[in-house]
Formats: structure tokens, C-alpha cells, sequence
């Protein structure tokens, strides 16, 4: 040990611990880097770790401060957005460079104190289950420990980043997260269809990656899926690009021993060698010491061959999903990044998660070079394509429109005026892009104006500046936008919150004051809540008649116009019509076409449903948070605690903790409002499929001459005969779901608020250890978050 820790452990009057962190050969390097875990195995007596802990955060944050105060701008390093004063929209105004702002400064503090605050807090509520295992089981103890054990959920957003190949994901990502080698850039291979997440290593230092594979058998199935296709392709089309994908993806794993042999025998063992897990059905973990040792590696699960007769085997079509796991980087501290294919995968397991993580994205870049950004076909295409997923059936509030390689130019024969003519195309790129937005009125029936916004990036001259400055680059406006993110997203205010209102009932359970009082405060809150639950009820209700009327007349217009809308595309004679249906029916109604263009048959059969209720739909569940769902009837329920406090002094614990039973209870209701809402309005589509699956399998199973014919009559005579229950089940199925959440809400509200109430203020329960201590520890945590903290909208 040398004696910086020595010094400071007498210093922080904590000399009792030198003997032990001799004993680990603790140095001033180690003491910094020393973890949550690594401070519980060296002080397990949580009093005397608390007071370690307190002085090493004050000694961490006293470097921090005059670390970035000396610090020169480095353009990889994640910069704060100051909101309402930055516009994340720029046009190309030029900026010079300043160093780290006052306010970047604190809340990059702020953000480390947080991570220890949450810590401590943890650690105490952690010591108060302890004492309350070693209790009698009594229903207030269960209780107890229960809430404890709900106050563990950690927030994570996702952000989907679409684009076709070259269109410069890779790099962009990279140049965001200060790794310029993390993902393979398209430069050096092709790019394939695997879906890659890139996420946060918190177990340790390493650039990991884990692989999931699809299952074995599904492989089988896919392998003896393409090969039929490419037995029964017209030779007159045999050029086609289905055909030419299916070859791609099979010479990717076999080379070209795939082409006579049998699905069976291209499953022999010999062929996986280097992928046993696959096999196996468990997933493969890469751990290297760098981005660019992962990267390497990571090439032949997501990379096709980039050279003709390349000897290598690519693994590619086997793989589900990569994520990769970065160290050491807090703008993936709550957000994970995932760089996503378009749909329509041979692979149903594969084309499931993909719609999953779609669904689930709370923004969506779309990437796509700046040269064509407004007339590019497959970026507009991938918007149209996915935005009732993403909107109403999904839970995306912003869509970026980002528009890479700013900096390429033709023939810069001035550099003088390089600069000026880079500024002046982003101002236009944005405007036209802008204005495309606009004309897109199916997009918009899903998203405001406000959800979009647009980007001119230059990952290239980030980080080498050579003709920009890094805000002219944009990529610190992205940065800034994930650092709001991580911000917005922090689980300790919610954390503490919560364990306030435990810490504040456990007191509460052992005082004798108030006692006379209960009776009439327990009869008030009862009769608040019945109040409040027929007011959620009635909202509910409301939106269900509205819903119904709508969809009667969807299921109308559905009824009367789906033939003609199923011939028009059914009957279209272009070169390889054959190929592209016969993928479409093999992918039960959905295929993406090589040049990006997306085909759904069975969102075109539910397109007139899902019309019908889409500006209702929106109105009754905004994907903003800002707006609450059913008219703000959820966000805005109160038992008028606040109120009751100021009135009732000696229960204030008791009411502190309802107070924060209230908003766990709406903060939980709008998560499970949020999910079941995209199986609402999913659940029209998803009828669909489930109705022309059979008659998919059918129109598949043709080959040979007059099959195109086949597979036409087989699907329009289908939806002639279905067309008059079909569109009706599908009604009645989401109607019966809306109706399903209402009770849920109404259940889990009255259960949860009563059991509380009980809980609280009728139960006599002297088996509840004492928690003054831990109370005022909490208490002051509390108080500093709530002072330093935007987020905060409870007061007590």
C-alpha cells in the first residue's frame, strides 16, 4: 500500500481499515477504480462502508471537477445538452470549439453522485432486509419485503438505426461512442442482415460480445425452404435477386458444396466445427482487450465475403442477434443502440425479434447518405414501411433523419470555400428532407412534426477535423441526445422514492401518534379511491365505444375493397413477379425485396381496420410522455394525500408512503398500458396472419407449370370466402383485448391501493424493526435529488 492511501484513510479518520487494504495491496491507481462490489468484499460492516464510500465519492468528485476544468475539447468524449438552449435541428451554423461549459462540468458530477447515491441507498435498503428476514412472518413484514424487492427495475431505451448497406451506420455509431473500431464497417466487408445491439458492459472492462444463434432445426427448415425455391424458379428469371440472396446466404456457410447436397447431409457436424454452440443451441461469448481485437473477430458473424471464391466461412445466416458489450461508457449507461436490417427474414424467429426490437425503439435513426437524401427510395421506404409499428404499435417518440458523409464533396477545388459549401448543402439537405416529411401523410398519422428532426453528421471529419469543427459535424448533437437520454432514464430517483416511502411507512409502524386518527383519514382514502377508479373506468369505457364505431366502419370498407386491393398486386406482370410472390407466401405475406422495397400482404388486408382508429388510437395512447394515456385519467389519479398531510401532521409517514405507492402504481400502469397497447392495435394485423396462414402454406407448396397461376387463385379465392368473418374477428379481438386492460387497470389499482391503505393505517404490527437512522439517510438523499433534480414532481 503506498501512502496516498495510507494518508488519506487517517485523513478521512477511517485508520482502522490500513491493515486491511494492506493486506490487498491497495494503491492510489486501485482506489480509484475500486467498484461496488470490490468496497462490500473489503468493508462488509455496511456503518463503516457507508462513511469509506462517502469520502472516496467526495474525493472522486473533487478530481472530476479539476480534471475537466484542465481538459482540452476531445471531440470522441460525450458532450450535455443544455436544453432550450441548444437546437438539436442546427442549419448548418458554424461553431467554434469551447471547452467544457460550467454546466457540462456539474453534471458530469452530478451524474457520478447519482451512481453513488443510488449505491448507498441500495446498500442500506439491502441491511433493512436483512433485519426484516430475521422478524416474524407478519403480513406487514411480507408486505414490506415484497415492495422492496419491486423497488429493483432499471430502465433501458432503445434507439433502432436503420440504413442500407453503405449508408455509413457503422461508422456513425463508432464516432458516436469514441470507438472508432468497434463495429466492421462496410469498407472493409459487406454487410448482411444481423441484427447487432451495442449496450453497456457492466460486468467488467472487456469488449465482449455475445451470439445468438437461430435454432438448429430451424436452419434445417430454412435450408430445405430455399433450396425448393431454387429448384422451382423459372429458368427465365433465374437471374432474379431472391434467387441471387438465397445463393449468397448458402455460399456464405457452405461455399459451394451446398449445391448437391441434401438439407440432411449440409447439417453434418463438420460444417460447424468452429460454431459447436450453435448445435448446441447456447450462445458463443467473445472477451478481447480491445474494440478492434472484438471487431476483427466479430467479421465472420456479421459480414458476408467481400472477394469472389473467398475461402473463409461466414457464419451470418446463422446468427439471431450480436450485442456487444462496451466498457467504460456512459452514454450506453441506460441505452442500447441497435443497428437493424430491414424486414422480412427467411427466418421466422429471427423476423419475430426484429419486429419485437422495432416495437420496443423509443427513437429510430434513419441513415442514409446526405447526396440523395431526399430522393433516396429505401430510407423513405423503411419509414413508410414501419411506421404503424413503431407508432401506434409501438412506443417511438422521435425519428432522426440522418443524413452522412457531409463532407464529401465533388471536385473541392478551393478549401478555402470547402467549409462555406459544406454549410450551405446541410441547410438545403435539411429543407428538403423536411419537406418530404411532410408529404408523407401515413407517416404522420403516427408522428408529429415535432417527433422529427434532421441531421447532417460527417463521422470522418468528427474525428479528424480537418475542413469542420465537431458541432458542425452534428455527432455531438447525437451525443448530447443519449446523454439526455441516460439522464432523463436514471433509476436512482425512482429508486430512492421508493425506498422513502418504505423506510417512512416501517417508522410509521412503530409510533403510537395518530392512532385516534387513522379510522377517519382510512375512511377519506377509500372513499378518494372508489372516486378515482370510476373515473378511470369511465375514461376507458369512452374509448371503447369510440374504437368500436370506428372499426364498424373499417370492417365495412375492408369487406368491400380488399379483393380489388389483393388483384392489384396479385396481378402485376412484372420480370420475377413469380420469384418475389413465392417469397412472400414462403414468409407468410411478408417479404423486403434486395432494393429495399417492403411487401406485406397482410398489413395491406388490415390496412383499412387499422385507418379507421389511427388518430383515435394516437390520441388515446401518445407515445409522448408528456401526454398521458386515456386523457391523462392514469397520470392524473390522487388519493389527495398531499392535502391529508398538511391536515394530518402526526401520520405524515404513513401518507409520505401512499403518497409513493400512488406514483409507483401509475409509473407501473403506464409501462403495462404502453406494452398492452401495441398488442391492441398489433392484434388487427395479427388476426390477419393468423386467418391466411393456412392459405399461405397452400399457395407455397405449387411448383412447376401454371404455378404463379395457382398461387393467385389460391390467395384471392381465400379472401373472397374469409372476407366476411375475417375483418369482423379481427374487430371483435381488439375490442376484447381493450376491454381485458381496463379490468387489469381497475384490479390492479384497487388492489394495490387498498392493501396499502390496510397496511398503513389499520395494521398494528410492533415485530417491524426501527429505522430512524437509515430513514434520515435516505431522507437527506432524497432531499438533494429532489433539489437538484427537474425530474422530480412529487412534494410531500
Amino acid at each position: 500500500m503506498d501512502d496516498f492511501v495510507c494518508n488519506k484513510l487517517t485523513e478521512w479518520g477511517l485508520s482502522e481499515l490500513i491493515d486491511r487494504f494492506k493486506d490487498h495491496s491497495m494503491d492510489k491507481e486501485s482506489l480509484y477504480d475500486l467498484d461496488d462490489q470490490d468496497i462490500k468484499d473489503l468493508i462488509p460492516e455496511v456503518g463503516l462502508r457507508a462513511k469509506f464510500k462517502k469520502r472516496l465519492r467526495q474525493l472522486k468528485e473533487e478530481q472530476n471537477t479539476n480534471q475537466a476544468a484542465a481538459d482540452s475539447p476531445v471531440p470522441v468524449l460525450p458532450a450535455t445538452s443544455d436544453k432550450g438552449k441548444r437546437n438539436l435541428n442546427h442549419q448548418g451554423e458554424s461553431s467554434k470549439e469551447q471547452q467544457p461549459n460550467k454546466r457540462q462540468r456539474e453534471n458530469k458530477t452530478q451524474s457520478y453522485t447519482e451512481s453513488i447515491i443510488l449505491s448507498d441507498v441500495k446498500d442500506i435498503i439491502g441491511s433493512v432486509l436483512k433485519k426484516l428476514h430475521r422478524q416474524e412472518n407478519t403480513n406487514l413484514n411480507n408486505f414490506l419485503r415484497t415492495k422492496i424487492h419491486d423497488l429493483k427495475r432499471e430502465k433501458r431505451e432503445l434507439i433502432g438505426v436503420f440504413g442500407r448497406t453503405g449508408a455509413g451506420k457503422s461508422s456513425l455509431i463508432n464516432a458516436i461512442l469514441g470507438e472508432k473500431n468497434l463495429l466492421p464497417s462496410g469498407e472493409i466487408t459487406a454487410c448482411t442482415s444481423v441484427m447487432i445491439k451495442v449496450e453497456a458492459n457492466i460486468r467488467n472492462s472487456k469488449y465482449d460480445a455475445d451470439i445468438e444463434f437461430i435454432k438448429p432445426e430451424e436452419w434445417k427448415d430454412e435450408i430445405w425452404t430455399m433450396k425448393q425455391f431454387l429448384g422451382n424458379a423459372d429458368e427465365e428469371w433465374g437471374d432474379d435477386e431472391e434467387r441471387r440472396d438465397i445463393i449468397e446466404k448458402l455460399s456464405a456457410v457452405y461455399r459451394e458444396e451446398w449445391k448437391h447436397k441434401s438439407p440432411e447431409n449440409l447439417m453434418d457436424i463438420k460444417y460447424f466445427s468452429e460454431i459447436e454452440e450453435f448445435l448446441q443451441s447456447q450462445r458463443t461469448t467473445l472477451t478481447c482487450g480491445s474494440a478492434k481485437e472484438l471487431s476483427l473477430k466479430l467479421v465472420k458473424y456479421t459480414r458476408s465475403a467481400s472477394r469472389q471464391g473467398e475461402i473463409m466461412r461466414y457464419y451470418w445466416p446463422l446468427v439471431k442477434c450480436v450485442t456487444v458489450k462496451v466498457p467504460n461508457n456512459d452514454l450506453l449507461q441506460h441505452v442500447t443502440l441497435v443497428d437493424l436490417p430491414g424486414s422480412g427474414d427467411w427466418n421466422k424467429s429471427r423476423a419475430k425479434m426484429w419486429k419485437g426490437i422495432v416495437g420496443n425503439c423509443s427513437t429510430v435513426w434513419i441513415v442514409t447518405e446526405i447526396n440523395r437524401a431526399a430522393s433516396e427510395e429505401e430510407a423513405w421506404e423503411i419509414l413508410t414501411s414501419t411506421c404503424s409499428l413503431m407508432g401506434n404499435g409501438g412506443q417511438c417518440q422521435q425519428i432522426h433523419f440522418i443524413c452522412t458523409k457531409s463532407d464529401v464533396i465533388e471536385d473541392p477545388d478551393d478549401d478555402a470555400d470547402v467549409h462555406a459549401h459544406i454549410i450551405q448543402r446541410n441547410v438545403t439537405a435539411k429543407e428538403e428532407v423536411i419537406k418530404k416529411y411532410g408529404s408523407l401523410n401515413q407517416v404522420k398519422k403516427h408522428f408529429s412534426d415535432d417527433c422529427f428532426k434532421v441531421f447532417t453528421v460527417s463521422s470522418t471529419e468528427f474525428l479528424k477535423r480537418k475542413r469542420l469543427n465537431p458541432e458542425d459535424t452534428e455527432i455531438p448533437q447525437l451525443q448530447d441526445f443519449l446523454k439526455d437520454l441516460n439522464d432523463y432514464h436514471s433509476e436512482t430517483l425512482n429508486y430512492v422514492t421508493g425506498a422513502y416511502g418504505i423506510l417512512s411507512l416501517m417508522q410509521g409502524a412503530n409510533s403510537t401518534e395518530g392512532a385516534g386518527k387513522k379510522t377517519d383519514v382510512s375512511a377519506e382514502l377509500e372513499k378518494n379511491l372508489s372516486h378515482q377508479l370510476g373515473r378511470v373506468k369511465k375514461a376507458v369505457e369512452d374509448a371503447h365505444k369510440a374504437f368500436e364505431t370506428r372499426l364498424i366502419e373499417g370492417v365495412k370498407k375492408s369487406q368491400s375493397s380488399c379483393e380489388r386491393t389483393m388483384s392489384s398486386f396479385l396481378y402485376r406482370s412484372h420480370h420475377g413477379f413469380y420469384n418475389t410472390l413465392k417469397c412472400v407466401v414462403e414468409k407468410d405475406g411478408v417479404h423486403k425485396t434486395k432494393k429495399g422495397k417492403q411487401i406485406n400482404l397482410n398489413v395491406k388486408l388490415a390496412s383499412w381496420l387499422t385507418d379507421s382508429i389511427d388518430e383515435e388510437f394516437r390520441k388515446t395512447f401518445p407515445n409522448e410522455e408528456k401526454y398521458g394515456s386515456f386523457n391523462g385519467v392514469i397520470s392524473s389519479f390522487s388519493l389527495d394525500t398531499e392535502r391529508l398531510i398538511k391536515k394530518n401532521q402526526s401520520l405524515k409517514l404513513q401518507l409520505i408512503f401512499l403518497k409513493t405507492e400512488e406514483e409507483k402504481i401509475k409509473t407501473k400502469l403506464n409501462k403495462i398500458i404502453r406494452e398492452r397497447k401495441k398488442t391492441i392495435y398489433n392484434s388487427l394485423t395479427e388476426t390477419i396472419v393468423e386467418k391466411m396462414l393456412d392459405c399461405y402454406k397452400r399457395a407455397a407448396a405449387f411448383s412447376g407449370p401454371d404455378s404463379l397461376k395457382y398461387m393467385r387463385d389460391t390467395i384471392l379465392e381465400h379472401v373472397q370466402v374469409s372476407k366476411d368473418m375475417m375483418f369482423e374477428e379481427a374487430k371483435a379481438a381488439m375490442l376484447k383485448l381493450l376491454n381485458d386492460l381496463k379490468d387489469d387497470i381497475l384490479k390492479k389499482l384497487e388492489k394495490t391501493m387498498r392493501e396499502s391503505i390496510e397496511l398503513s393505517l389499520k395494521t398494528d404490527d410492533n415485530s417491524i424493526p426501527d429505522v430512524p437512522t437509515e430513514l434520515e439517510m435516505v431522507k437527506r438523499y432524497y432531499n438533494e435529488l429532489k433539489r437538484s433534480s427537474k425530474e422530480l414532481d412529487i412534494t410531500f
